[in-house]
């Protein structure tokens, strides 16, 4: 699993809160009019995407960096991830 070009992660300049923006440009931007807006989980998983790591990859990265009981995150990764391919973000 992979993101697709044509969609870009952006981190939003002087958000406290690590507010992140998807914004699809050039022939992507037919399945996403507007912007998805991920806090800095979802963008980890992002960022894990773009890397090519598939869904247990990233749910296991994402406990050992923060901790977290891997059914919590297990879930949250599929959330994102169906968030993702619904606007067409993701070679599967």
């Amino acid at each position: 699993m992979k993101i697709k070009s044509g969609f870009i992660l952006r981190e939003m300049s002087g958000d406290e809160q690590g507010t992140y923006i998807v914004v699809a440009v050039g022939e992507a931007s037919k399945n996403l009019s507007g912007y998805l807006t991920l806090n800095e989980t979802g963008a980890f998983i992002w960022k894990m995407l773009e890397k090519g790591a598939t869904e247990e990859e990233t749910a296991l990265k994402i406990c050992e960096e923060y901790d977290a009981p891997i059914c919590t995150v297990s879930n949250d990764v599929k959330c994102v991830i169906e968030t993702l391919e619904k606007i067409g973000a993701l070679d599967v």
